[in-house]
């Protein structure tokens, strides 16, 4: 023990509690486990939700949005996507109800068109918005054809819910927009764009701008369902009239009015493309030298 300020070599000698340290005595801990012994440990920095929930904790939590899907689409070896755009406010039975059949339509021969494809990954998954109206469509129309679909959902204010036909381990809930938007275009073939508002409209121009400038890496196919409600809504001809849209630039939208039309035009697209790998993580192409960066 200590003495003098020298360490004695001799055997150690447990501390008994005295004021200076009130500490009990490793057999006092032992033979009275009921009695307070050192506060709580704190918890690590990463099971603390406290910290997790703050500022600094920000990186943090956009990381893990990165991460956790990534790690959900390896696991469940998960290859390529069809992405459903359209209104949360559509309703089957609703104004717009045509729609919302369509796209259950059109999602559920587009499963069973990729369940028949021969592949050790899951090809051409329909995946949505996670949300009511079209999405809740599209994810309904995977699980008529016994297929698994994809929900990435985000947090709003007014509380949007995943639905309920999203396949279970393949539903996700965001809070940073721009997160879920990465995920709509990481592993996409195909964008299918049903009639829808600013959410619909933000996502659509998002990726038509990634493929205009060629950020997207491999082919991706832009359909806009409802050539009636596209044509009123966005008048692509004005845009290159005007010339800040290239002819090349509009060639990148395709329409189509029904399921089967729909389809056929996706089949043609992207089936021939083979897919490739899996892209790899962050991928893109700097525009200044080519070079592709991991």
């Amino acid at each position: 023990m200590f003495s003098g300020g020298l360490v004695s070599t001799g055997p150690p000698v447990a501390f008994r509690a005295t004021m200076a340290d009130p500490r009990p005595a490793p057999e006092d801990l032992m033979t009275t486990p009921a009695s307070p012994a050192f506060p709580t440990d704190p918890p690590l920095a990463y099971r603390d939700d406290t910290f997790l929930d703050s500022e600094e904790g920000r990186p943090v939590r956009i990381l893990a949005e990165y991460l956790q899907p990534l790690h959900a689409f390896h696991t469940q070896r998960v290859h390529d996507t069809v992405v459903f755009f359209g209104s949360a406010r559509v309703r089957e039975d609703g104004p717009m109800g045509n729609y919302y059949r369509d796209a259950r339509e059109l999602a559920r021969r587009l499963t069973e068109w990729s369940r028949s494809l021969a592949s050790p990954a899951h090809r051409f998954l329909v995946c949505s918005g996670g949300g009511p109206g079209i999405m809740e469509a599209a994810n309904r129309g995977a699980a008529d054809a016994g297929g698994p679909s994809i929900g990435l959902n985000i947090g709003l204010p007014h509380e949007q819910r995943p639905n309920p036909w999203i396949t279970p381990g393949l539903s996700f809930q965001f809070h940073y927009f721009f997160m879920r938007k990465l995920w709509f275009a990481y592993l996409a073939r195909a964008i299918v764009a049903f009639p829808g508002g600013f959410g619909t409209m933000d996502e659509l121009f998002e990726l038509l701008t990634l493929t205009q400038t060629r950020k997207i890496e491999r082919p991706l196919m832009i359909l806009l369902y409802g050539s009636a409600y596209w044509n009123e809504i966005v008048n692509f001809e004005a845009l290159e009239r005007h010339g800040v849209i290239s002819p090349e630039d509009r060639a990148l939208v395709h329409f189509a009015d029904s399921p089967d039309q729909a389809l056929d035009v996706l089949r043609t697209g992207i089936a021939d493309e083979g897919g490739g790998p899996t892209p790899a993580v962050a991928r893109s192409v700097t525009p200044h030298d080519g070079m592709r960066r991991s």
